[in-house]
């Protein structure tokens, strides 16, 4: 299965999107990458949203690129929001309880 996660940078003020097929790997892989990346600038990051995509990475990474391209912190914020029930082209998407530390 592929999910689609929503973390956001405190520090920064800032949310990003990904998918991955491990949430938890994936968002320890953001706060600990050595390279110059967007993500590693604005560390320390913290899941806001986690949803069940798909079984096709490539579906997923229509649905990512779907809400990326909406330029939206708003949606995302939407997104965020425990109480949103995904309509629309964003049905597909199932959220996801997450464990917080």
């Amino acid at each position: 299965m592929y999910y689609i996660y929503i973390i956001y940078s405190e520090t920064a003020n800032l949310y990003y999107v990904g998918y991955t097929s491990d949430p938890q790997l994936r968002l320890i892989e953001h706060d600990s990458n050595p390279h110059n990346t967007f993500t590693s600038k604005h560390c320390p990051w913290a899941m806001r949203a986690l949803f069940e995509c798909d079984m096709s990475e490539s579906r997923t990474i229509i649905m990512e690129r779907f809400i990326k391209k909406q330029k939206s912190r708003k949606l995302i914020e939407i997104l965020c929001n425990p109480g949103f029930i995904p309509v629309g082209k964003l049905a597909q998407l199932v959220r996801v309880p997450y464990k917080r530390d």
